[in-house]
């Protein structure tokens, strides 16, 4: 059960940044940091695209609204990857079953990619972008240095992500149901206006004698 702590923390950073989370594997793995990562996440090809499609993360992540189509699209990618990469880790050491790593590891990746999406749909209706900026750069930050932090001492890192993966789901939760009271307020202020609307144009006709 030695790599179980990785897996799960691997899948939570999927479930953030799955782009990211195979571009670091990947390089420490070809860097010798560790003996961790298999052979198949440090090949050039996979490095290359994750490279790649990590910088497409980064920008679109940043945008509102572009971001939660962003999310949308990787609602599957996302715990996917998370499954992926924790049967990988797990065949690699031989300590924990694939079928249970790609369990724990997808499972953990799609709880952490709602918080990221839901959280991100509360963002978005604060009109300025500065937010999306801020928020995603620190999703960027904290998924390098948990996984960074992990290859070293595995055990605390995935602590760290149970905590976070803990507090964004409350944090969710809250969100959401300010999310609900904005939409309800949004939808009753755009009625009141129908209806004013309506009533002047009663108002204007009745004002207008027939010819």
């Amino acid at each position: 059960m030695s790599v179980l702590p990785l897996v799960f923390t691997s899948g939570w950073a999927s479930g953030i940044n799955a782009y990211a989370v195979v571009l670091l594997l990947g390089i420490f793995g070809a860097t010798g940091l560790t003996d961790e990562v298999p052979e198949s996440l440090q090949r050039t090809d996979v490095l290359i695209v994750a490279g790649v499609l990590f910088l497409c993360e980064a920008v679109a992540d940043k945008i509102p609204y572009v971001d939660s189509v962003w999310d949308t699209v990787h609602t599957v990618i996302r715990p996917v990857a998370g499954a992926v990469v924790g049967a990988l880790l797990a065949g690699q050491s031989g300590s924990l079953s694939d079928i249970a790593a790609g369990a724990i590891g997808g499972s953990t990746a799609l709880a952490s990619h709602f918080v990221k999406a839901g959280t991100r749909m509360a963002v978005n209706t604060s009109p300025e972008p500065f937010s999306n900026i801020a928020l995603s750069t620190a999703e960027d930050l904290g998924v390098a240095g948990i996984v960074t932090f992990a290859m070293f001492n595995p055990q605390a890192a995935a602590i760290i992500a149970a905590v976070l993966l803990a507090a964004g789901l409350a944090i969710l939760v809250f969100l959401w149901t300010r999310i609900r009271r904005f939409l309800r307020r949004r939808a009753q202020r755009r009625e009141e206006k129908r209806l004013a609307a309506e009533e002047r144009e009663a108002a204007v006709r009745a004002a207008v004698p027939p010819r």
